[in-house]
């Protein structure tokens, strides 16, 4: 779903940060002066320690979606399984942070600041650890930047994959690439100057392809070195039968769209996603598929058709999960961060902490099953520790 001056979708604005019904409704956010508090990624759940590089990746042979004079730029957060010792990572930079909040219209309640040095887990120049490691690519919802998806990356690599966390240029509020640039978003532009909701699904659609093209690119670059310079120093650590994909919004349909352009990626997850590309009606070549989204929005005769019209088309392992008063930005980092603070918003009122233990539970519990062949009894029907988790079976 996106935000358009045509079809504003209020739930998309509802839980950034957990808000905006705070800036509606004083009552609904700390009436404290919380500029001050360190707000902090929660703790990762698996054995490992996680190390963090970042890569600035361009595809020479690809021209930019929504700046074709340019050729396609990505920038890549490397999360991976480490031992202990570096430096911590940052979150994201405040250009990045001022131009997320203002984007989302919280600039006058949270402090662009603040966001940006809220505390990672993730450490630089870390030593990793030894053997082979799932591979797991990761895309943010259009115009948000990659840092939103930072809980869900770190928590994988603590339980020991590799995480490759992916900006796309141009499609989000602001992203920060080499030389002093923060792009910002093109795409939001094109998509709010398109003339019909047709019009403006088609575009949403070409830029799920185009997502699973940059996803493509990706594992290329970490899997396939170029002559004797890899993309990345620690390539060796991937096993490249064991790749994965998953996104939130439209990177949830982008990990579908890659899975349907690329035989490598053998299980994805949709996040809370619309399938503006549909799933082909050929299916998935047998690929397991994890759909976790909404109730309000994504439970079967829900808003969302896409879900229910693609859901016969996944022919292999699937589930079709919902989270009850949960809203769209729960499977992200803004909601865990707002609440740290006292932000609240009564329409989803699933709070930040269950928000984060829920998403990275049933991923890592898919990925577990699908990537490393470890049975996860959680994947099999409702649990008594996650009561707000409806297994649909439309």
């Amino acid at each position: 779903m996106i935000r358009t001056r045509r079809n504003p979708a209020p739930f998309l604005l509802a839980l950034a940060l957990a808000l905006p019904a705070a800036a509606a409704s004083p009552a609904a956010a700390s009436t404290a002066d919380t500029s001050d508090v360190r707000v902090a990624i929660p703790r990762p759940t698996g054995q490992y320690e996680v190390g963090r590089d970042t890569l600035h990746l361009v595809d020479a042979g690809r021209r930019d979606p929504w700046m074709p004079a340019a050729a396609r730029e990505l920038m890549v957060s490397v999360y991976f399984p480490a031992r202990t010792g570096g430096s911590a990572a940052p979150y994201m930079t405040v250009d990045e942070a001022r131009l997320l909040l203002k984007g989302q219209r919280l600039d006058t309640v949270f402090k662009a600041e603040q966001l940006a040095d809220v505390s990672t887990n993730a450490h630089l120049n870390a030593r990793p650890v030894g053997g082979r490691h799932p591979l797991v690519v990761l895309s943010p919802g259009f115009t948000l930047n990659r840092a939103t998806l930072t809980t869900l990356a770190e928590d994988l690599a603590s339980k020991g994959y590799v995480v490759a966390l992916v900006d796309h240029a141009y499609e989000s509020f602001g992203a920060t690439f080499p030389g002093g640039r923060t792009l910002t978003c093109v795409a939001c532009e094109t998509v709010e100057s398109a003339p019909t909701d047709e019009a403006e699904k088609e575009l949403m659609a070409k830029a799920s392809v185009s997502r699973a093209a940059d996803l493509s690119f990706v594992i290329d670059r970490l899997t396939r070195p170029v002559r004797s310079a890899p993309a990345w120093r620690h390539w060796q650590m991937i096993d490249p039968r064991r790749i994965g994909a998953a996104g939130h919004s439209l990177g949830g349909n982008a990990a579908a769209s890659v899975m349907a352009a690329d035989q490598r990626v053998r299980a994805g997850a949709n996040l809370d996603g619309s399938f503006f590309a549909p799933v082909p009606v050929s299916g998935l070549d047998g690929r397991p598929f994890l759909m976790l989204g909404t109730k309000v929005q994504h439970s079967p005769g829900s808003a969302d058709t896409t879900w229910g019209r693609d859901w016969p088309r996944l022919d292999g392992w699937k589930r079709w999960l919902t989270v009850a008063d949960s809203g769209h930005f729960t499977f992200i980092d803004l909601p865990i961060l707002g609440a740290q603070v006292g932000i609240v918003d009564p329409s989803a009122p699933l709070s930040g902490k269950r928000s984060g233990e829920i998403t990275t539970a049933y991923v890592g519990a898919f990925f577990d099953q699908h990537l490393r062949g470890k049975n996860q009894p959680l994947l099999n029907g409702p649990s008594p520790a996650n009561p707000e988790v409806a297994f649909q079976n439309p």
